[in-house]
């Protein structure tokens, strides 16, 4: 299967780049150019600050651009993995008709084909960030946490992707939920400046957990604090107990759903 997956990989990749003179340079603008935008205009232009430093915002991360893009690219990659993996089953719909293949192929071709576009350059950020870091030991604590985001979005996607076949209606209310979900997560803003009263609010988003673990290791060098694995890890098991459900009450009905 794992031969497999890697071939649907592989001509889901070439998929986006046929016809393309320059090939991956559009694949991979996007992302670089949002990245860039954030720092001349934050950082360069009007030299903003984000505040006070704290336990959640170190030092390094005084600047607004150099903040933002922590959040924001891992936060893009996730929204991109869902919004692929969701649609995958329906989108796959003739082939599982045709052919007894594993449903969970085609939301994991989904996540495995935008981890890489998105996991380079966040992985990159190692080496962007040396200077706020130093490349101490925490930084280095990116690459788990890369990893439990992508097994994170394969759960939800994987998840979505059922209930979208058998609701159509879900994937406009994913999408919906998925542009308001980066203001209710420590994307723009550091965890300390959002009232207290309310930030239990903010781990009802699955990706604050990832989010804070990347300040944490990008910005001040540290490994995240227990808490953000604590989250992490309760989101997945949280979600493989849901997409358990889901699939043992779709199994007969999910290809007719397609």
């Amino acid at each position: 299967m794992r031969a497999l997956l890697a071939v649907l990989t592989r001509r889901d990749l070439a998929a986006r780049t046929a016809g393309s003179v320059g090939g991956w340079l559009w694949v991979w603008a996007p992302p670089l150019t949002t990245v860039a935008a954030y720092f001349l205009v934050f950082d360069v232009v009007f030299a903003m600050r984000v505040g006070a430093a704290s336990a959640n915002t170190p030092s390094a991360a005084t600047h607004v651009g150099t903040f933002l893009i922590v959040g924001m690219l891992p936060w893009t990659a996730f929204a991109d993995a869902i919004n692929r993996g969701m649609g995958s089953l329906i989108d796959a719909g003739p082939m599982l008709q045709k052919n007894p293949l594993p449903p969970s192929l085609f939301p994991a071709r989904a996540v495995l084909g935008s981890a890489w576009v998105f996991a380079p350059l966040i992985v990159l950020l190692i080496v962007a960030y040396a200077p706020a870091h130093h490349f101490r030991p925490g930084a280095w604590t990116v690459l788990p946490l890369l990893a439990g985001q992508m097994l994170l979005s394969f759960l939800i996607a994987y998840l979505l992707a059922i209930l979208t076949a058998a609701l159509r209606d879900v994937a406009q209310g994913v999408g919906l939920l998925l542009s308001v979900g980066v203001f209710l997560s420590p994307v723009l803003f550091p965890l300390a400046q959002f009232p207290a009263n309310w930030r239990w609010a903010l781990w009802l988003n699955p990706m604050t957990a990832p989010v804070l673990g990347y300040q944490s290791a990008l910005l001040a060098g540290t490994a995240p604090p227990t808490v953000v694995w604590v989250a992490l890890a309760g989101w997945l098991v949280a979600l493989a107990l849901l997409l358990n459900l889901a699939l043992s009450h779709s199994r007969d009905e999910l290809v007719d759903w397609l």
